[in-house]
């Protein structure tokens, strides 16, 4: 057991990780030497792990962990969160982004009776398209979703062990961290930070990337999205019959009713393509829900540093 856990995934990152550590080290070590570092190699395919086993070889309290394959982020996060040991849990990026310096302002807002601390950016560095890319992201997950998402929290944060032990419990699919942390309800503070500009390497999440995440965190939180589509097949049926009433009182009073067959067409494909895009929301919800039911693991871990050698 351990006093003080830090969580990273890492995926393609092996120009970050001597850095990381060296920092992790010098800012850990002013709140405690009872300690670990957690680093989740997420397949990247580059020589994150090789630097992991030496980061792990030269201290103990690194411990790593290899997926059999690619699994995502948040899946990284709850692999790092099922093997932490700590009564407070630290979940932060590895790209240097989010600071390692902050963590002592983090545990010090903690120790004040919370157990959520999230690490709040002022402003958030990255490319044009990127900030777009997060803007649509957390607009989307905030109108569809149940929950009300701060667009300026990411991942970095401090957690209790209660707040661990509770996830341990939610084994659903799509894993979305921010979201299952924010849906209990546990005591949260704020702490606002600086972010800086990524240490080695690009964002390896691109816009497609974002709106598969913001897909899976609706889908995950709330049945919104089925409940609009309910509200517009009823707002089209209004609409629709209005149409047809119309259509009876310019035949009954001047005798004809209305011509025009593009007018028919166009109606015809228009609601021919609602219902398919209705169709497949909820075939999208029936798709999530034959995943879950399946029962298969989270993850699976392909190496440890603590149980099996890194060859």
């Amino acid at each position: 057991m351990s006093h003080l856990s830090v969580v990273i995934p890492v995926y393609k990152a092996e120009g970050c990780l001597h850095e990381l550590y060296r920092r992790l080290r010098i800012s850990l070590e002013t709140i405690t030497s009872d300690f670990e570092v957690i680093l989740v190699e997420d397949c990247g395919g580059d020589r994150s792990w090789e630097i992991i086993c030496e980061l792990a070889a030269m201290d103990g309290r690194v411990r790593g962990l290899q997926f059999s394959r690619n699994f995502g982020q948040h899946y990284g996060i709850t692999a790092g969160l099922d093997h932490a040991t700590g009564d407070w849990v630290v979940v932060m990026d590895c790209d240097l982004q989010d600071r390692p310096e902050e963590i002592p302002r983090l545990y010090a807002k903690a120790m004040e009776g919370y157990d959520v601390v999230l690490a709040r950016r002022g402003s958030r560095e990255g490319t044009f398209v990127r900030r777009i890319g997060s803007w649509f992201f957390y607009g989307m997950l905030n109108y569809f979703s149940e929950i009300t998402y701060d667009s300026e929290v990411g991942n970095f944060r401090i957690i209790s062990r209660a707040v661990v032990r509770n996830l341990g419990l939610m084994r659903e699919h799509l894993r979305f961290f921010g979201g299952l942390v924010d849906w209990m309800g546990f005591p949260t503070a704020s702490v606002d930070v600086r972010h800086d500009v990524r240490f080695d390497g690009n964002s390896s999440y691109t816009v497609r990337k974002l709106l598969k995440l913001a897909s899976d965190a609706i889908t995950s939180h709330s049945d919104k999205p089925l409940r609009l589509s309910i509200r517009f097949g009823f707002l089209m049926a209004t609409l629709s019959f209005c149409y047809g009433f119309y259509i009876c009182l310019t035949a009954l009073f001047r005798g004809t009713a209305v011509l025009g067959w593009a007018s028919i067409m166009v109606s015809m494909y228009f609601l021919g393509g609602i219902i398919i895009f209705i169709l497949g929301i909820i075939g999208l919800y029936l798709g999530k829900t034959f995943e879950q039911v399946k029962g298969r693991p989270l993850y699976v871990v392909y190496k440890t540093t603590f149980s099996k050698s890194c060859e």
